[in-house]
C-alpha cells in the first residue's frame, strides 16, 4: 500500500467520491454516479483509492460498499495544519516588519 492521501486526492473525481463517502459507506455505483467519466475512468480512480489506503472496499456477492479510512486522511490533515502553522508565523513576522517599516 502506498498510503498518500495527497496522490488520493490530486483529481477533483477522487476527492468528489471521498466527498460522497464521507456521509458514510456507499456501494460503488452511489459514490461514483455523475461524474461523466466512463466505468474504465471510474475503476482507475477506485483503484488510486484503494492502493492509498484512503479508501476501503468491502464485497458481499454482487455489492461493492466503499467506505473511507479517516485514519489515512488524518496523515494529511496533520501535514496541512504543521504548514498552515508555519506559514502563519511567517507571514505574522513579514506583517510586523511592513507595521515597522511603515512607521519609520
Amino acid at each position: 500500500m502506498v498510503n498518500d492521501p495527497f496522490r488520493a486526492l490530486a483529481h477533483p473525481i477522487r476527492r468528489g467520491i471521498v466527498e460522497r463517502l464521507a456521509g458514510g459507506p456507499a456501494t460503488v455505483g452511489d459514490a461514483t454516479a455523475g461524474f461523466g467519466v466512463s466505468k474504465p475512468a471510474i475503476s482507475k480512480h477506485l483503484k488510486v483509492l484503494e492502493e492509498t489506503g484512503v479508501v476501503k472496499r468491502v464485497v458481499d456477492g454482487r455489492t461493492h460498499r466503499l467506505s473511507l479510512e479517516p485514519e489515512v486522511l488524518s496523515v494529511a490533515a496533520d501535514w496541512m495544519d504543521r504548514q498552515r502553522a508555519l506559514w502563519t508565523r511567517m507571514f505574522d513576522v513579514v506583517d510586523d516588519y511592513l507595521k515597522e517599516e511603515g512607521q519609520r
